[in-house]
């Protein structure tokens, strides 16, 4: 009687196990499943909805494929689900790029490039504003402006020493402000040599452009 007892609670503790176990292979296929699912309902979303929020959208991937990867080990013949998991990986990471091409910024126009260029990415804008130009800078800013022209004198077409003219007249209006606010002799004197160093490569660079510019259009 003690042998058919102990027999029956040796089968209902691996009957338990056992159950344990499936029960822990099942939520292991849903965490598998629902990394899956989470994939395929990010590419279906709009793209513009997409990029307001993609950092967290991202970062819940992250979250939910660390998970689905932990739960292969809970399951036992687990070729099938390593299968789905590389599928999603590969698919969620084809659109991540497609995505990062969507959301990165309009190339600036030449233009905006030109002012990159001379002052520095972005610092003068459609609005003209050289407010951020002041008396321990402005030395600085004339110093890059002269030098970018100088090494680039060969590449400018009309149009460009055309935008290059308009660029120059704004700093020296706002050296003129400057000025009253405390620029120092040394500062002053070294500006003017970059000044005196500018006007004739204008001059002569802005003419020559123009003539190439004459001579292309007779072809």
């Amino acid at each position: 009687m003690k042998n058919i007892q102990l027999l029956s609670g040796i089968a209902l503790i691996a009957l338990s196990l056992t159950s344990c176990k499936d029960k822990k292979q099942e939520k292991a296929q849903k965490t598998i499943d629902s990394y899956v699912a989470y994939v395929d309902s990010v590419k279906n979303v709009k793209a513009d909805d997409l990029k307001a929020d993609w950092k967290n959208v991202d970062a819940e991937y992250d979250r939910r494929a660390a998970e689905a990867q932990t739960a292969l080990a809970d399951i036992k013949d687990n070729s099938a689900a390593t299968e789905k998991i590389n599928a999603s990986k590969v698919k969620y990471e084809e659109f991540k790029n497609e995505m990062t091409t969507v959301f990165a910024p309009p190339a600036p126009s030449p233009k905006q490039q030109l002012r990159n260029a001379l002052f520095g990415e972005g610092k003068i804008g459609d609005d003209m504003n050289f407010d951020w130009v002041n008396a321990k800078n402005i030395h600085s800013v004339y110093q890059q402006f002269v030098h970018t022209v100088e090494d680039n004198k060969d590449k400018y077409s009309r149009e460009d020493w055309d935008e290059v003219k308009l660029m120059y007249e704004a700093l020296d209006s706002r050296k003129n402000t400057v000025e009253k606010e405390g620029l120092t002799s040394e500062d002053n004197r070294k500006i003017a040599g970059l000044k005196l160093k500018f006007a004739p490569m204008y001059t002569v660079n802005r003419i020559g452009a123009k003539s190439e510019e004459n001579k292309e259009a007779k072809k």
